[in-house]
């Protein structure tokens, strides 16, 4: 019979966010796989969970996910951390779960942080349909993919480092226009968590006066329809119930 898969959210900053049910799971399971071990051992300790754990990471995970889905069909349970946030959310497990689901092993992820839901939130900009990017590349395919977020209606969430912070917002306001609506979160949840909301070129000159720190959530509204691209939807909207009736 084979075992199952938990997906166990964990605190983005603060260890209060960690809930009941997630320290019961990761107490309960035969196994937990860690981004890196010394960081998740800091939450167990503190939790008081001495479940064993083995590493998982985006440097060893394709080698790994078979021997984890052996372990999953003789009966075990498991459980997956990230450093922080859901797992798979620009992190390891997305290819041990398609592996889990593709051979039937049940798989459950648990509610809880990830850090790009507050950073949306806390941004004013429209959360009702978005879309999440997480990191941009850093190279190869960068320029392509900002011309082509650059008519993205929907608001745009982006992962990124504070060394490469600047850099990327000047490349947006060259790319979308330094007029932009944006919103630049840092340390979500922790004691110095900052929300600087603004143009992207008053992003610009605030963040070259002041070096950025910590983890940053960067979220980018999405480019306005024009006024006369509304008009001739409407128009060609009329025409076809003419049509119809």
């Amino acid at each position: 019979m084979s075992g199952k898969l938990y997906i166990v959210p964990t605190p983005v900053g603060n260890l209060d966010d960690m809930s009941v049910r997630a320290v019961r799971t990761l107490k309960e399971a035969g196994l937990i796989l860690a981004e890196d071990t010394r960081t998740s051992g800091v939450l167990m300790k503190h939790f008081g969970i001495e479940t064993r754990m083995q590493s998982h990471h985006k440097f060893n995970e394709h080698e790994s996910v078979n021997a984890v889905a052996q372990r999953l069909e003789a009966g075990e349970v498991i459980a997956l951390v990230s450093d922080a946030g859901t797992p798979a959310i620009s992190d390891p497990g997305f290819l041990l779960v398609r592996e889990c689901r593709r051979r039937g092993i049940e798989v459950e992820c648990l509610p809880g942080p990830t850090a790009f839901v507050p950073a949306l939130v806390n941004s004013g900009l429209p959360c009702d349909k978005f879309c999440f990017e997480g990191f941009l590349p850093q190279k190869k395919g960068r320029a392509t993919r900002l011309q082509q977020l650059a008519v993205e209606p929907r608001t745009m969430i982006i992962y990124e480092s504070p060394m490469r912070l600047l850099k990327t917002l000047q490349q947006l306001a060259e790319v979308f226009g330094g007029d932009r609506e944006a919103s630049v979160s840092r340390e979500i949840s922790k004691v110095h968590n900052t929300t600087h909301n603004g143009t992207l070129a008053e992003l610009v000159e605030y963040f070259t006066a002041t070096a950025p720190r910590g983890e940053i959530v960067l979220v980018v509204a999405g480019k306005e329809e024009a006024p006369t691209e509304k008009v001739d939807k409407y128009a060609k909207f009329k025409n076809t119930n003419k049509q119809n009736f």
